[in-house]
């Protein structure tokens, strides 16, 4: 299996820590922006786009904090590779940004990053933060 790079991003987004974290924890806050439709049973979360399915196990998460996934194909290969939504409060200005951290193959970084400055982009709309 090849080995992919880590990446991070960062956004700064206009929305209170909490409301925002409601958006990247909740099945009905990922399906506003993540994917079309998103349901989970315990720890495990389905995300459906277009009609194919992409199952993804909670790993942690931390309230009005962080959620951290990692996607059921890559547990079953053993892979150490998850994505995690992190809200960062700047202490002084209290600017509000959600760090992503994902993993992608050496050659689909930037495709992966177009991706997520997309999806960032729809959870701006939806919170009115554009």
């Amino acid at each position: 299996m090849d080995d992919k790079e880590k990446f991070e991003m960062e956004f700064v987004i206009h929305a209170s820590p909490s409301l925002l974290y409601q958006y990247i924890s909740t099945p009905s806050g990922l399906s506003e922006w993540f994917a079309d439709n998103v349901n989970s049973r315990g720890e495990l979360f389905t995300f459906i786009w277009d009609g194919s399915e992409e199952q993804a196990k909670l790993l942690s998460k931390k309230s009005s904090e962080r959620i951290k996934f990692r996607w059921l194909e890559d547990d079953e290969d053993g892979a150490s590779y998850y994505f995690e939504l992190r809200i960062q409060v700047d202490e002084i200005t209290k600017d509000v940004s959600l760090m992503v951290t994902d993993f992608a193959e050496e050659d689909e970084v930037e495709e992966a990053k177009m991706l997520w400055d997309n999806q960032i982009s729809s959870l701006k709309q939806v919170l009115g933060s554009a």
